[in-house]
């Protein structure tokens, strides 16, 4: 695998955001997701067409920890794969920089080999990398990993496509 030195990224740094880092402003330009479902807060890496790398910080304010569970907060694991699905989103309209985006929407469909090894808490940070398996016109196949502190949370193969708004 590749270094961030030695990835193949292109295009230019969105506006606010470090170099090779998509912030969150260009995330909610790309995907239609917002509050309280936009589960990414930024993208760190991504080349075009082979992967990409997103962050996910988990705080005891999302909403979803007053009833999973109440004194005893754990992240759900299908939030944790919709976390997963936008980063894999991100990589699939990163073909599609520079033109009309804007009209594109990525939808999944289908979800395999799905496996959570650990709880996700309050305080963690979930590191996805996700990597293209194959791409065909607008339809393309992943693999994910979700990373807490080094260990894998979540895994998931998926399958996408990107069609007109």
């Amino acid at each position: 695998m590749e270094t961030k030195a030695e990835s193949k990224d292109v295009g230019a740094p969105p506006p606010g955001g470090a170099e090779g880092v998509i912030d969150i402003g260009r995330i909610q330009q790309l995907l239609p997701h917002r509050y309280p479902f936009l589960m990414i807060d930024k993208v760190v890496d991504v080349v075009v067409g082979e992967s990409a790398t997103g962050i996910k910080n988990v705080t005891i304010n999302e909403p979803f920890f007053q009833g999973h569970f109440p004194g005893h907060p754990i992240m759900p694991g299908v939030l944790i794969i919709e976390a997963m699905a936008q980063v894999g989103g991100m990589l699939l309209m990163s073909h599609w920089e520079g033109q009309d985006s804007a009209n594109k929407v990525v939808y999944f469909m289908s979800l395999d080999n799905v496996k959570f090894r650990r709880p996700v808490v309050p305080g963690d940070q979930i590191r996805f990398e996700l990597e293209m398996l194959q791409f065909r016109g607008k339809t393309c196949r992943m693999k994910g990993e979700g990373f807490v502190d080094g260990q894998v949370v979540a895994e998931a193969e998926m399958m996408a496509m990107v069609v007109d708004k």
